[in-house]
């Protein structure tokens, strides 16, 4: 199997390396905005680097990986898929609502599959909580919880073009709560506030996030995220129902310490490379499977597109303080 990655930054070299070790990957093709990054990475993994995204093409690919900064991949995808080859895409398919309905519209126009990187549908844990309430352990849910604060706050260069903190981060709340589940979201009411930087409220957004969900059969989800918990990276899904309540995301490294005296975490994790790096690995290799026709696609372009909505509502609410019916924002 030949596949080309673009994009040769943190998470780009993180999916080479994963890539490089599976043994349907018979040959791996890196490119990059910066050519010299490229060569660089593959170097390292010993693998081939294109001197450009149109070189990586030629190179007659089985699949595609697009971890490109993120107003290059609408494009990527529309590229890929008019050639016929499966993507992947790293959330999200563009930095707008119009772009990414665009992209879906093209991948579906196209018939060709592509796999959105929302990482937390392979993570055991949410996998886990995904199989409790689909098989009732819970009752019926009343409440859930999360939560996604980030130990701190990404380069002030980041920020304008991010989409936001509901768009950029809160986003993977978003997806996990209709993933989990199974349910969609009705109405969504949401605050922000700006403690930290300067450059967040510059910028039209926030460095702490909240909002409150009604899903359609009156489920209520509480979600919260911040750029500034320097405690650690600190991902959580807590569903609450008339049978039962679990957590995902709770271990001996989740940067919490009880109170009164309980014991600190162990190493707190320092990011999203570093928790959900299983994840990470998984959505790859399911990713190979698609592209061998193994199995289906575990989270098409649809799926992103209901996040991205879900993101847009929340962000409205916040900036106009009123509920918002999910149907305003839809296309």
């Amino acid at each position: 199997m030949r596949i080309g990655l673009v994009g040769a930054g943190r998470i780009g070299a993180r999916h080479a390396a994963a890539l490089r070790e599976m043994p349907e990957v018979d040959s791996l093709m890196v490119a990059d905005a910066d050519a010299e990054r490229a060569r660089s990475l593959a170097a390292g993994l010993d693998v081939r680097a294109a001197e450009s995204v149109g070189e990586l093409f030629e190179a007659g690919l089985d699949g595609l990986v697009v971890a490109a900064a993120t107003e290059a991949h609408a494009a990527l995808v529309a590229r890929g898929v008019a050639a016929g080859v499966p993507v992947f895409c790293e959330k999200p398919l563009a930095p707008d609502l119009d772009g990414t309905f665009q992209a879906v519209r093209s991948a579906a126009a196209a018939g060709v599959p592509v796999q959105v990187g929302f990482q937390r549908r392979f993570d055991a844990g949410y996998t886990a909580a995904r199989e409790a309430v689909a098989g009732g352990r819970l009752g019926w849910l009343h409440t859930v919880r999360s939560c996604t604060f980030d130990p701190a706050p990404p380069p002030p260069s980041y920020v304008p073009g991010s989409g936001g903190l509901f768009r950029d981060c809160l986003i993977h709340d978003l997806d996990a709560i209709r993933y989990v589940t199974g349910r969609e979201v009705a109405t969504v009411a949401a605050v922000g506030a700006n403690r930290g930087d300067e450059v967040f409220r510059r910028h039209g957004d926030v460095d702490t996030g909240a909002a409150v969900l009604t899903l359609d059969d009156g489920t209520l989800c509480l979600l919260s995220a911040t750029r500034y918990n320097a405690a650690g990276y600190d991902v959580r899904l807590e569903l609450f129902g008339s049978k039962d309540s679990i957590v995902a995301g709770l271990d001996e490294r989740t940067p919490v310490t009880g109170l009164p005296g309980g014991p600190p975490p162990r190493r707190p994790y320092t990011g999203f490379l570093d928790r959900f790096a299983d994840a990470y690995d998984a959505e790859l290799r399911a990713f190979v499977g698609l592209v061998a026709g193994r199995h289906g696609n575990p989270c098409p372009p649809e799926e992103a597109l209901e996040a991205f909505y879900l993101a847009e509502a929340c962000d409205l609410a916040r900036r106009e303080n009123r509920i918002v019916d999910v149907a305003e924002v839809r296309r």
